[in-house]
């Protein structure tokens, strides 16, 4: 049997999006800024995928402009964000735990000038509300939180985010704007990004069975920021360069027919990781549980006590199961898990930690599938001794 449990990784394109995007690679490949009818054509299909994932996200479609992905509309939300506003003060709000867009991002900030705060996070990996309240002055110009962990699962409060820094702002005099990394929350639960207060949301093709290289970013209507990319003024000068029109056709589609079954494919993720949890309680003994019970329907993150995860995750992989020891986009640096340790866990149990990644396609029979080849791997290695 063969199961896919690195989804938060990236997922399996869905077919309709597989011949979407050929149809724009083989047939109507024109330049969206040419004037003949295969340019038209090709402007089209950009047009159409901007209105769905505008509405994918209630935002309006000139709200949102296409990026090659997460990592760089993260990286336009921050540097675009802070030198817009670098007048009016110099100090960002971020977490511990980000993506490494944002951290890296936020690192280059500082060398530049900027000053970031770094918050904490509690045992579940949500940050520190306090915290915040008191990293607020009347120098913030930032606050870039992601929306759902990308290892744990953990939701951030968002909305609490928002009513504290518009709190913050009505004492201090000064706006602030909101950023979120959206990339593991988007196609996975509801998002309303004007209801939520949000001025700047990050997300992702291929983590919702679109193309990979393409994403977008969501910027508020009456929100100026720098662009990062200069030259022939496409994406309404924010983002220059000829739009990658296959990709981004194929993320339209994928965002379509995502947001059209969004309910069942939650519950479908849920079942299976309740099964996958359940089965792990009651068949693993020695386990801690880094995702929280309000966590996303999509991660489950579990630390197997006496074993290296690294060994074990090639042990399922010769079972035909793909899983993860953290995040694909730091998987191959050597070093403990950023987010875990934040969270304050030992080196044994960041050690020994595997993400599991959920999508609308895993069964139940899967799981059971799962459980049988994970609880034998953990106790034959804990025999043996994995970290001799």
């Amino acid at each position: 049997m063969f199961v896919y449990l690195d989804n938060s990784a990236t997922t399996r394109p869905y077919q309709e999006v597989i011949e979407e995007t050929v149809k724009y690679m083989a047939a109507d490949y024109g330049n969206p800024s040419s004037l003949h009818r295969m340019g038209i054509k090709a402007e089209k299909a950009v047009k159409e995928s901007r209105r769905v994932i505008a509405a994918s996200l209630g935002a309006k479609e000139e709200e949102i402009f296409f990026t090659s992905g997460g990592t760089e509309s993260d990286n336009i939300a921050l540097f675009g964000a802070a030198q817009a506003r670098k007048r009016r003060g110099d100090t960002i709000i971020t977490s511990q735990i980000e993506h490494p867009a944002v951290l890296e991002s936020c690192k280059k900030l500082e060398i530049m000038g900027f000053k970031v705060v770094y918050l904490p996070v509690d045992r579940l990996g949500r940050i520190d509300l306090s915290s915040l309240e008191k990293a607020m002055d009347d120098r913030t110009i930032l606050i870039s939180i992601m929306q759902v962990n990308n290892e744990t699962g953990a939701i951030q409060p968002i909305q609490e985010i928002v009513r504290l820094k518009r709190e913050a702002e009505k004492r201090l005099g000064n706006e602030i704007l909101v950023h979120c990394d959206g990339v593991q929350s988007y196609g996975k639960q509801q998002i309303s990004v004007k209801d939520q207060g949000i001025d700047l949301f990050s997300v992702s093709g291929h983590k919702i069975h679109g193309p990979k290289g393409v994403g977008a970013l969501y910027v508020r209507k009456d929100l100026n920021i720098h662009p990062t990319i200069h030259g022939g003024g496409q994406e309404k000068g924010l983002r220059s360069g000829t739009e990658n029109v296959p990709a981004i056709a194929g993320f339209g589609k994928a965002a379509a027919l995502g947001s059209a079954d969004l309910e069942n494919r939650i519950k479908a993720m849920e079942a299976a990781k309740f099964r996958l949890k359940q089965g792990i309680e009651k068949e693993i003994p020695n386990v801690r549980f880094n995702s929280s019970e309000e966590g996303t329907s999509s991660i489950l993150n579990v630390s197997f006590l006496g074993v290296r995860g690294e060994v074990l995750l090639h042990t399922l992989e010769q079972s035909d199961i793909y899983v993860s020891t953290g995040s694909a986009c730091s998987s191959k640096k050597k070093g403990q898990s950023h987010v875990l340790k934040a969270m304050g866990l030992t080196d044994g149990e960041i050690e020994g930690a595997i993400r599991f990644s959920f999508n609308e396609f895993n069964t139940i029979e899967e799981m059971d599938y799962v459980l049988s080849e994970l609880k034998n791997a953990v106790l034959k290695f804990r025999r043996l001794g994995s970290f001799r």
